[in-house]
């Protein structure tokens, strides 16, 4: 009870819960459903140029290994014979430098194509985006255009449905099928692996064809702009290589808003009206799914699909083309040309990539022209380090691996120097089988107490007889006290 010097207490009611409320109605789902894409199918430049680099990549992919050079395959990684072959090329272990050269380059050309024209590799060549345009294709083919596709995925489970739906996916298992087989073919004898297939031998092998078919059948067939939007790298850190020169697929908002429907025989620019007509056409064809009105986007991979179909809606229009085009920020704010654009590309950051570019190109191809084409690892006995032998002698036991990377049989001598008075004892002359190695046995003498107790540098001369090639390995002679 209240004082009589105090003031009554106000009392809030609380509304009791409903029983039939549900919290989990109040919880924000952390994941979005995606909704399928539904390309529409357009021509135009760039469509033809995308399905230019689709044709040329799998011409090359599909049809290298069955390609011979000599008596094998002209392009093969032997990893079981630790022997890679690439055209007239015999790569062994210690050629690694090569592949390292390799991956320095392709990453700089990345760095170097990014800062010039954006996600280009992406939009044209990247195996992602050509066998999903593949795989797009044959839904194009077995269900229709967009709208048929549309309509087909909401209708209910019919006999048509059925027959599209199966074929679509045996035509996919197919290619996914055919893609592991060449795949593997670039790592086992393609001629080989095949009778292995037919035979059902090769347990790895076969596992090899299923996981990689598989792959393919799953990201072109399902995945699709997922892996571009969510598992590629590259999509988040393409920001790094852009600049406001760089080309990327651009929207012209100052042309183009506002944007409306409107009639040709109207005066548009009299009621307000930009070029954009609203149409969202490049919306339906963007592999993505993303409307590029909405300005520059990490998910864009710049195929430049949307430019075709603007394009072809302003000729219909009567208007003037490059609403949506290939451009660059501080061209489309400014209103530059295409000569000052032009003149944009050669800015310092394009000119260090090209040069760096440039110089590693050149030292690598002089690299591999100047290779000598034979390769030695030294190994010492350690089964006998020293010992006495009859004559007065010291002797050293060593095993020389001699890797021949011609493809002809070749002949070698080994000599040594470096110690006064040092023999060597093995074969005169060793023969190698082309792009093949083999172990041999050596042994250095020197005469007792010509040098003192340690270790003392040696030289292995290998030499290829009616050959230039001419290797010298080091290695060390032990004296014990």
């Amino acid at each position: 009870m209240n004082s009589p010097d105090e003031k009554p207490r106000k009392v809030i009611p609380i509304a009791p819960i409903a029983p039939e409320s549900k919290p989990q109605d109040d919880l924000v789902s952390l994941y979005e459903a995606q909704k399928k894409v539904y390309p529409r199918s357009i021509s135009g430049f760039f469509a033809r140029w995308r399905w230019a680099m689709v044709f040329l990549t799998q011409l090359v992919f599909y049809g290298l290994p069955w390609f011979e050079w000599g008596q094998r395959q002209m392009v093969l990684f032997d990893i079981g014979a630790r022997r890679f072959y690439i055209f007239g090329l015999v790569l062994y272990p210690q050629d690694f430098i090569y592949l390292t050269g390799l991956l320095i380059i392709s990453a700089l050309s990345l760095f170097l194509f990014t800062a010039v024209a954006g996600r280009l590799w992406c939009g044209f060549s990247c195996p992602q985006t050509v066998y999903t345009e593949i795989f797009m294709w044959i839904e194009h083919k077995v269900e229709g255009d967009r709208s048929a596709r549309l309509r087909l995925d909401s209708s209910g489970w019919t006999a048509e449905k059925i027959w599209k739906k199966s074929l679509k996916q045996i035509l996919w298992i197919a290619i996914s099928a055919w893609t592991g087989f060449t795949f593997v073919g670039y790592f086992v004898p393609i001629r080989e692996l095949g009778a292995e297939l037919i035979q059902f031998q090769g347990a790895w092998q076969i596992f090899w064809v299923l996981f990689y078919g598989f792959a393919t059948y799953g990201n072109a067939g399902f995945l699709r702009e997922q892996v571009c939007k969510y598992m590629c790298p590259y999509a988040r850190f393409q920001s790094a290589m852009f600049d406001k020169d760089t080309l990327i697929v651009s929207y012209d908002g100052v042309r183009g808003e506002t944007r409306g429907p409107r009639n040709k025989t109207v005066d548009y620019k009299a009621k307000g009206l930009g070029d954009c007509i609203d149409c969202t056409l490049c919306v339906q064809v963007c592999p993505v799914g993303i409307d590029i009105r909405n300005g520059l986007q990490y998910e864009c991979i710049g195929c430049g699909l949307c430019v075709d179909a603007c394009n072809t809606v302003m000729d219909k229009m009567h208007y003037p083309r490059g609403l949506v085009r290939f451009s660059t920020q501080h061209a489309v704010s400014k209103g530059w040309t295409k000569s000052e654009i032009v003149r944009r590309v050669f800015r310092p950051r394009v000119l260090v990539y090209t040069s760096i570019l440039v110089a590693l190109c050149v030292a690598m191809l002089a690299s591999l022209v100047t290779r000598t084409p034979l390769k030695v690892d030294v190994v010492r006995d350690r089964t006998s380090l020293s010992r006495i032998v009859a004559g007065g002698k010291l002797e050293n036991v060593y095993r020389l691996q001699i890797m021949n990377a011609t493809e002809s049989a070749q002949s070698y001598r080994i000599s040594a120097s470096g110690l006064n008075g040092v023999e060597v004892l093995s074969d005169a002359d060793l023969k190698v089988d082309a792009a093949q190695s083999r172990w041999i046995a050596v042994r250095l003498q020197i005469p007792y107490g010509s040098l003192p107790s340690g270790s003392h540098p040696v030289n292995f001369d290998i030499e290829a007889v009616g050959a230039t090639a001419h290797v010298i390995e080091k290695s060390v002679f032990l004296v014990p006290r």
